[in-house]
């Protein structure tokens, strides 16, 4: 999950989208086709057919794009994997689930409430909790100290190895190696 646009690139509300490029960019994938609500990307990942996408709503309203993807690729939430941002991880540490809640993410929720079920798997990647005073949407939308943004750079290869590890050998042999 992320934000769309330039301003949002580099923000810690988008190290989904960063970990997807980087995904995509390591298994020669295109965001070849720009759908009304996400841009998307067809390829193989050991040997399986995968779609790799990126709403093209914002993260609070991530849940049109995703019903969207089911929906034309006649998929069920559980073969998703959504990767997104919490800030209840501390920084870096990665956190692999088959199912859950929204833990307080907007885009989570508007996942679950898109689809009607908390039965899809997810990767959390920790931004921790922003520092006394600091608002937290000035935390997820904020620039980053270059220590933070090396963690997050070193989280996102975890966090793409993660995906692939899902990807080839299943959710609960991932879940054993990353969390």
């Amino acid at each position: 999950l992320g934000n769309p646009g330039d301003w949002y690139r580099d923000t810690r509300h988008n190290v989904g989208f960063r970990c997807v490029d980087r995904i995509a960019g390591d298994h020669a994938i295109e965001f070849s086709r720009r759908q009304r609500r996400a841009l998307i990307g067809e390829g193989v990942i050991d040997g399986r057919r995968v779609l790799v996408a990126k709403p093209r709503t914002y993260v609070n309203r991530s849940g049109e794009a995703v019903e969207y993807l089911l929906t034309r690729y006649t998929v069920s939430p559980r073969q998703l994997l959504v990767v997104y941002d919490d800030m209840d991880l501390p920084l870096g540490k990665l956190r692999l689930r088959p199912t859950g809640s929204a833990g307080g993410h907007n885009g989570v929720k508007s996942i679950i409430d898109a689809v009607g079920t908390r039965e899809f798997p997810r990767l959390r990647i920790g931004i921790g909790r922003p520092a006394e005073g600091v608002d937290q949407v000035d935390h997820v939308l904020g620039a980053m100290s270059p220590d933070d943004r090396r963690e997050i750079d070193e989280a996102l290869e975890r966090a793409a190895d993660a995906v692939i590890s899902v990807i080839s050998e299943g959710i609960t042999v991932a879940m054993n190696r990353f969390n």
